[in-house]
Parts: structure tokens; C-alpha cells; sequence
């Protein structure tokens, strides 16, 4: 069921908004070389409890989960693209980054992930990310009342292929409210003026990821990681934004 927002609750998930952004970016200041995925983990973990948050992740078990997730943040790097499973593994000089974090505060949830290079960057690799970037900025700009979702995944996939990129629709945006994950489904292609209105109050999260070469994945033997099918990196960029009569407010933007 999708459920549309008061102002009064966007208001109440600002401060959700407000802690993800504030965890995701302690984490891009603090990684580096050498940096252990289980440490980034720690990190977050250990901001959830000061906080009082609660983890959306580390209970979740979907149906393409082999189990309960058991961390609190996704970690994927180099050719992981989507919720890489943090495991005993120090980032290299020039590892390509993805962190998506979610929680609830106060019963409300925020969703949100970056991408990064660890040390030396590659000229490539900065150029998904910056890719991935626009895509999302170039979403949330159409995620006005009047518009639809196809106009969000169509603006996203449009930044793809300008920069020879594929798509890939089998993950993507969702609605956010009191749970992780909610209808409607936002993929990352769609028709303009086609797919399920943005009307105000609607909370989605919006979040196109790309991979240098491919648009196809498979699942690691950990039974979680995403990883590309022809080992091309990936880079993967999210906010939570709520569509309100005065346009997109995101919810985790970050100073």
C-alpha cells in the first residue's frame, strides 16, 4: 500500500534524515587506506547506539537474502555494486566504495548511500561516480507533484546512456515511511508521464546505481553482494526525498 505523508510526519522524519546523512558522511572522512570493512561497521554501529537508533539492516531478511543480513551497513566494493556484505577485508589504494545506510529514529526511516574512492582515485572511476551523481540530482529535480515515477526513472536512465552507460531494473528506489522498504518501486528507467503520480507527501527513496560495462549482476556466495557479471566497477548514490507541494525536500542531503 502506498501511503502519503502529513507535513507534520515529513517534519518528524527529519531528524532520521538529519543522522544517516551524519553517519555516511563521518565514515567518507574517516576510511582510507587500509581501513577494514568490519571497522566501518563498527563505526556505524557504534553511532547507531549513541543515537538510539535503531538499524534497518542488520534483522532483514527478504526474499533474495540468504539470511538475516546481520550488519548494519552495506559495504561494496570494486565490482560490488549493491548490498555488499561487510567482511574481514582492508581497502586498498584506489578501491571504488559504496556505503548504504539506513535506520530508523524515533520510528521513522532514512535511506542513503554514496560512493568514494579509497587513495589514488582512477580517472574512471570518478567519472560513474560524478555520472551517478547527476543521475540522482537530475531525479529529485523531477520529483515535483504533477510529475510520475516513469518521469523519475526516465531522467535517470536518460544521464546513463549520455554517458554510454546501461541500466539495470531489477533494484532501485522505493517508497520510505515507518519501513525500509515500501511501495511504490522506482526503477531506474521509465516513461515520462507514465507510472504512479507524485503527489505530495509521497516519501521515496531514490537511488540509480551503473557499472562501467554492464547492466548485468549476480549474486556473491555470500548469499547478499551484488556484483557485476564481467567484474566492471560499480558506483551507487541514494537520497530520501519527499515530494511536497514546494517540490523535493531531501531528507538526508549532506553539507
Amino acid at each position: 500500500m502506498i501511503e502519503l505523508r502529513t507535513p507534520a510526519q515529513i517534519e518528524q522524519m527529519r531528524p532520521a534524515g538529519r543522522f544517516v546523512a551524519e553517519v555516511l558522511t563521518a565514515l567518507a572522512e574517516q576510511v582510507q587506506v587500509g581501513t577494514n570493512l568490519l571497522e566501518v561497521d563498527e563505526i556505524a554501529h557504534r553511532m547507531i547506539r549513541e543515537r538510539g537508533a535503531e538499524s534497518c539492516y542488520v534483522d532483514y531478511h527478504p526474499s533474495f537474502g540468504a539470511s538475516p543480513f546481520g550488519k548494519v551497513i552495506c559495504t561494496s566494493v570494486n565490482d560490488a555494486v549493491l548490498h555488499g556484505l561487510p567482511h574481514d577485508y582492508a581497502l586498498a589504494d584506489g578501491d571504488l566504495l559504496s556505503l548504504d545506510f539506513a535506520v530508523a529514529v524515533d520510528g521513522w526511516v532514512a535511506d542513503s548511500a554514496l560512493s568514494l574512492v579509497v587513495g589514488t582515485p582512477r580517472e574512471e572511476d570518478l567519472r560513474l561516480i560524478e555520472t551517478t551523481d547527476a543521475a540522482l540530482a537530475a531525479a529529485i529535480e523531477v520529483a515535483r507533484p504533477g510529475n510520475r515515477v516513469g518521469d523519475i526513472g526516465h531522467a535517470i536512465a536518460s544521464v546513463a546512456r549520455e554517458a554510454g552507460l546501461s541500466v539495470n531494473t531489477q533494484f532501485g528506489g522505493h517508497g520510505v515511511g515507518r519501513t525500509m522498504h515500501g511501495e511504490p518501486h522506482v526503477p531506474n528507467d521509465g516513461q515520462p508521464g507514465r507510472g504512479f503520480p507524485l503527489k505530495p507527501g509521497l516519501v521515496i527513496a531514490i537511488e540509480p546505481w551503473f557499472l562501467h560495462t554492464t547492466d548485468e549482476i549476480y549474486t556473491d556466495d555470500d548469499g547478499w553482494t551484488l556484483r557485476s557479471a564481467d567484474g566492471s566497477r560499480g558506483a551507487h548514490m541514494e537520497h530520501t526525498v519527499a515530494i511536497t507541494e514546494d517540490g523535493p525536500l531531501v531528507l538526508t542531503a549532506r553539507d
